[in-house]
C-alpha cells in the first residue's frame, strides 16, 4: 500500500499502522494535501458536536470602526465554522460563549487577541492571533479580514478543545471514575527533527477530540502512553521510519502497541515534521483508542454449563401382596 505525499515532492510515502498484542489495525492511506495549513473540516472535525454555539460579538476594541467590525466579526465566524465550531456573528444569545475580539498596535503591525466567556460571563481562556499588517488592518481590507480570520480560526478551535477538556476533568462523573479516561503522555523518544514535539503534540490533540483526557503528570491518570521512534537507513536513499506507541496501565502492564511503518527519502524529516506528524498521530490515536476499548471490557465469567439433568430414580417396585390365609 503506498501513499503519495503530493505537498513534498518526489516523497513516496507507505503508512502500515497496525496493532501488536491485541488485534490487526490497518489504515487506508490518506491525501496529505487537506492537511496544509489550516485543515479546514475534513481533519478539524470535532470528536462530538458541542453542546454550545459560539458568537462573535462586532468589536469594540479591535482598533477598527463599527462597521469594518462588523465585517471582521462575520469573517471570524464564517472561518471558524470551516474549522467544524458552530458560530454565528451575532449578539450572544442566553446560552452562546461569546467570543469578544481586541487589538492593540505594536510597531507596524496589530495583534488580535480572542477571549473565550461562558454563557454567565466568566472567562475560559484567550488567545493572541498572529501579527496584521498595520495598513491593511487599518484601511479595514476585506482581503486581510479574510487572511486573519481563516488564519487564526485553528487556535480559537484549539482554545475550545482545551476548555471542554478541563470541563470534563471536573465533571463528577469524571472524579468519580466514571468519566473520560485520564491518559498520560510520557512522550516521544528517537525521532529526528522536532519529532519527539511534534508527535506528541498532535497525539494529544487527537486523543482530546476522541473524547480522552490527555496529561503530562501520571496523577490521576489510568493509562500511559509512551513512543519509540527508529530512524533505519533503507534502499534507494530512503529512510524507514519506525514508530511504536507502547500503551501501558498504572500498574505498568503493557496492554498493546500501535506500530507504525514510513518509508521517506533520507534526511528529509530532520527538520520540520509538519504534516507527517498530523496524519501519524491521526492514526495512531485510533490504534490506541482501539487497545483502551479492549482493556476496558470487562472479562466475561464462562459460566460452567448446567449439569445435565439426573435420570429420575427408578419407582420402588411394590411389595408382593401377602396372601392372607383363609379363613378356617
Amino acid at each position: 500500500m503506498r501513499c503519495s505525499d503530493r505537498g513534498r515532492p518526489g516523497a513516496a510515502f507507505r503508512w502500515l499502522p497496525f496493532l501488536l498484542l491485541p488485534l490487526l489495525f490497518l489504515a487506508a492511506c490518506a491525501d496529505l494535501r487537506p492537511y496544509r495549513g489550516n485543515p479546514g473540516g475534513e481533519a478539524r472535525r470535532l470528536a462530538l458536536p458541542p453542546a454550545y454555539r459560539i458568537a462573535v460579538p462586532t468589536p469594540t476594541g479591535a482598533l477598527l470602526t463599527d462597521a469594518g467590525a462588523e465585517r471582521f466579526a462575520g469573517a471570524l465566524a464564517e472561518a471558524l465554522r470551516g474549522a467544524e465550531v458552530p458560530a454565528s456573528a451575532n449578539p450572544a444569545q442566553p446560552l452562546d460563549w461569546p467570543l469578544v475580539v481586541t487589538a492593540r498596535r505594536e510597531g507596524g503591525r496589530v495583534l488580535p487577541r480572542y477571549e473565550l466567556f461562558d454563557a454567565d460571563g466568566a472567562s475560559l481562556g484567550a488567545t493572541e492571533g498572529k501579527p496584521a499588517p498595520l495598513r491593511g488592518w487599518g484601511m479595514e481590507e476585506e482581503a486581510v479580514f479574510r487572511e486573519v480570520a481563516t488564519r487564526d480560526a485553528p487556535g480559537v478551535a484549539a482554545l475550545l478543545e482545551a476548555v471542554e477538556a478541563s470541563r470534563k476533568a471536573s465533571d463528577p462523573a469524571a472524579l468519580a471514575g466514571r468519566g473520560p479516561l485520564r491518559v498520560r503522555l510520557a512522550g516521544v523518544t528517537g525521532a529526528p527533527g522536532d519529532g519527539n514535539k511534534s508527535l506528541r503534540d498532535r497525539l494529544g490533540e487527537f486523543l482530546t477530540r476522541l473524547g480522552y483526557l490527555p496529561q503530562d503528570g501520571a496523577e490521576g491518570a489510568t493509562y500511559a502512553v509512551h513512543a519509540e521512534v527508529q530512524a533505519v537507513p533503507a534502499p534507494d536513499n530512503k529512510q524507514r521510519i519506525e514508530l511504536q506507541w507502547i500503551v501501558s496501565r498504572r500498574d505498568g502492564y503493557e496492554l498493546g502497541r500501535v506500530v507504525q511503518i514510513n518509508e521517506v527519502p533520507r534526511g528529509s524529516l530532520n527538520g520540520l515534521w509538519g504534516d507527517v506528524a498530523y496524519v501519524a498521530a491521526e492514526q495512531a490515536a485510533s490504534g490506541i483508542r482501539e487497545v483502551l476499548q479492549n482493556a476496558a471490557q470487562p472479562e466475561l465469567d464462562v459460566a460452567a454449563p448446567p449439569a445435565a439433568p439426573s435420570a429420575p430414580a427408578p419407582a420402588p417396585t411394590p411389595a408382593p401382596a401377602r396372601a392372607e390365609a383363609p379363613a378356617r
